[in-house]
């Protein structure tokens, strides 16, 4: 056995380990419960809790928590000892199945919209058996859902099981008019992250990136991404050293951390996993962010998740590529080697997009945020505007349902490159299109709108929703179909007439598109403010009702916090720009242009007219008093702030008084910056941040 295959899933209570350790019939309970959705019964979860326990302590861990992601996200965990007091002072090691299954937090110290008050903080957290138990350091870690005293879902992962739920059923119900004999479908993900590495003594010099994540001031260095030259490119030793370390550490957790590179902008990476299922990709996710931070401080880096902590350059985002997969191994969206003869294939399609086309609203939302609006729009990142990328075969297919003509399927032909030594490879059918935010790349849909920061869960507890509620409207349909093959056929080529409008192949990044977007009626909601009042649309309501995802009180909840959220992370930026601004740009800018001052004077004192002095003189002490001008507006501005019991009115004000306010002042400091002599400049630059890795 190869030292990886020993090393993978080391720290984790994995089915491997759980069938060595559970008598056979705990087992097999338990692999219904997490195959097939049967409840737990508690003699099953005290035999496994024993089990755990002690496969636990052999790796010398004392300590266990209930793992959980509230909604601010990332995760929590508090952390108990297994401990038991005994007769004359001794100690036990106990794990009951009743601690494994419940346990209980207070509610009121996380973020709930509403849900909860200060006086309401009794939580709970439970025990979720389709995500594996792991150690991390040193701590047995379960991963649970959160819910309230009331039993509102306060976390991310308990909407998605019900959206995992909520799919499986209406797909199943597609399935069996197929004729076809799988009794689950799963969604599944593989999430790349993208991320910025920086030298963490240069970071611990700018408080912009330890407060926010982002730098708030810097000018354009004299090379950014242009030649083209750090994408894929060969890997530096320290960066190489950071993600050998970060893939042993995720392989340990049973993360299947699978591809690496350079994105990209200078200092930019990537780390690609293969899919799995998706509740289980959502905690993989948060660990690895997670590690990511941990094991970059040991090789004295730091890891930025932040969606743009450089302008001027590309920002981080995180693919999230999903679809759907049998209990039997099949994948719902395999086209097949003739897509246009796969009905099944087919109505799949149909559902995706007229899903993304009723719901392009709730895609944007699961993707909004004060940083990916810095993001969305450039730099390989996609516009706000939701539409679908399907390819030329696929578009041909779909054109020719919609016109009821017949399709001609393309020639298949292997690739020439030119060169007699080179193999010959058959050319894909369909190119990419790094534009899009929701491209279909061969078996799977590629939703590029994330934000590197960002939990995974809500994208895909709004995927999942959006596709199991299109799925129930079609079973309804074609289950009281006299002849199903005519109903079928019907229903497809009515629904892609219907919603072929968000299909869109051409450069997401045109002007053009714009227009056509707005012609074609599709939203496009630049900012989160713009998006997020949206969620409490009447049909998003009814939507979420309708497959039991969340009650009005929950989603009310998520739309006040994200409101929240975003006010609160502009107002930090506001007060560390100022911060940086008053205390540490101004005054050395003024030291500057003291010490220009004084130069100034001893030349002419020497007879000889400063001229270059003298104009460069002049022109930081107006840019100063320009930077002292735009500082005044800012606190201005801030002092100005509305703190009303209205979420929408208080984010409504950052983003159209306190981000203006903010920009004007760093418009002047970078201006001021590229004069300023290096050695008086406060912080390091970003020719320091980009290239010092």
């Amino acid at each position: 056995m190869s030292r990886l295959e020993e090393l993978f899933g080391i720290n984790v209570f994995s089915d491997e380990v759980m069938q060595k350790r559970l008598p056979k019939d705990t087992y097999k309970a338990l692999h219904k419960t997490i195959a097939d959705g049967r409840p737990l019964q508690p003699e099953v979860a005290n035999t496994v809790a024993c089990a755990m326990r002690d496969w636990a302590v052999e790796k010398g861990v004392t300590h266990y928590t209930h793992w959980f992601q509230p909604m601010n996200g990332v995760t929590a965990e508090k952390h108990d000892s297994f401990i038991s007091p005994r007769e004359n002072g001794k100690i036990i090691l106990e794990f009951s199945g009743k601690e494994l299954v419940h346990g209980e937090s207070d509610a009121s110290s996380f973020p709930s919209g509403g849900l909860r008050a200060t006086f309401e903080a009794r939580g709970y957290t439970a025990w979720d058996p389709t995500s594996y138990a792991f150690i991390k350091d040193g701590v047995l870690c379960i991963p649970t859902a959160f819910c309230s005293y009331g039993g509102e879902a306060l976390d991310a992962k308990t909407p998605l099981l019900r959206s995992m739920e909520a799919l499986n059923k209406q797909a199943v119900r597609i399935l069996k008019l197929f004729g076809r004999d799988a009794t689950r479908v799963i969604s599944t993900v593989g999430p790349e992250q993208e991320y910025f590495l920086v030298d963490k003594k240069l970071y611990d010099q700018r408080k912009d990136l330890i407060f926010t994540g982002r730098t708030l001031f810097g000018a354009k260095p004299p090379k950014g991404q242009e030649l083209d030259d750090h994408y894929s490119g060969a890997i530096k030793p320290r960066v190489k050293a950071f993600m050998t370390e970060l893939d042993e550490e995720l392989w340990k957790l049973g993360v299947l951390a699978k591809t690496e590179h350079n994105e990209a902008a200078p200092a930019q990476h990537e780390m690609a996993p293969i899919y799995t299922v998706t509740t289980l990709a959502t905690d993989h996710n948060q660990l690895t962010m997670e590690l990511m931070k941990k094991v970059a401080l040991r090789h004295g880096l730091v890891c930025l998740l932040h969606e743009k902590p450089f302008a001027g350059v590309n920002g981080s985002g995180k693919h999230n590529n999903w679809s759907m997969c049998t209990n039997t191994g099949y994948n719902l969206l395999e086209p097949g080697n003739d897509p246009a003869s796969s009905a099944q294939f087919l109505l799949f399609l149909t559902a995706m997009i007229k899903a993304v086309d009723e719901h392009a609203d709730l895609l944007r939302i699961s993707t909004a945020s004060a940083g990916n609006d810095h993001r969305l729009g450039a730099c390989e990142a996609p516009p706000a505007i939701i539409s679908i990328f399907l390819g030329d075969e696929l578009t041909a297919i779909v054109d020719s349902l919609i016109s009821d003509s017949e399709y001609h399927a393309a020639a298949r032909k292997d690739m020439e490159i030119g060169v007699s030594v080179l193999p010959k490879f058959p050319q894909d059918n369909t190119d990419r299109n790094r534009t899009s935010p929701f491209a279909f790349t061969g078996n799977k849909f590629e939703f590029r709108s994330l934000g590197s920061s960002a939990s995974i869960a809500e994208t895909n507890v709004t995927l999942n929703t959006i596709v199991a509620d299109v799925l129930m409207s079609f079973a309804d349909e074609l289950e009281q179909a006299e002849d199903f093959r005519t109903a079928l056929h019907d229903l497809i080529v009515r629904t892609l007439r219907q919603h072929n409008r968000v299909i869109f192949n051409g450069n997401g990044y045109a002007d053009a598109w714009v227009e056509e977007a707005a012609r074609r009626g599709l939203p496009n909601y630049a900012s989160t403010v713009d998006a997020l009042p949206h969620l409490l649309d009447e049909k998003n309501v009814a939507l979420y009702a309708r497959q039991g995802i969340y009650s009005m009180a929950e989603l009310r909840s998520r739309y006040e916090i994200s409101l929240e959220y975003y006010a609160k992370a502009i107002n930090i930026e506001a007060e560390t720009c100022l911060m940086m601004a008053e205390r540490e740009i101004l005054p050395a800018c003024a030291k500057f242009a003291g010490d220009m001052g004084r130069s100034v004077r001893d030349i002419r004192e020497a007879g000889v007219e400063p001229v270059a002095e003298a104009k460069l003189l002049r022109l930081v002490t107006e840019r100063n008093a320009k930077l002292f001008d735009a500082i005044h507006s800012l606190r201005e501005a801030m002092r100005n702030a509305t703190h009303s019991e209205n979420a929408l009115e208080n984010a409504q004000y950052e983003r159209y008084m306190i981000i203006p306010a903010m920009a004007k002042v760093r418009e002047v400091a970078d201006d001021l910056e590229s004069m300023v002599g290096k050695e008086y400049w406060p912080f390091p630059t970003y020719d320091d941040l980009l290239f010092n890795v």
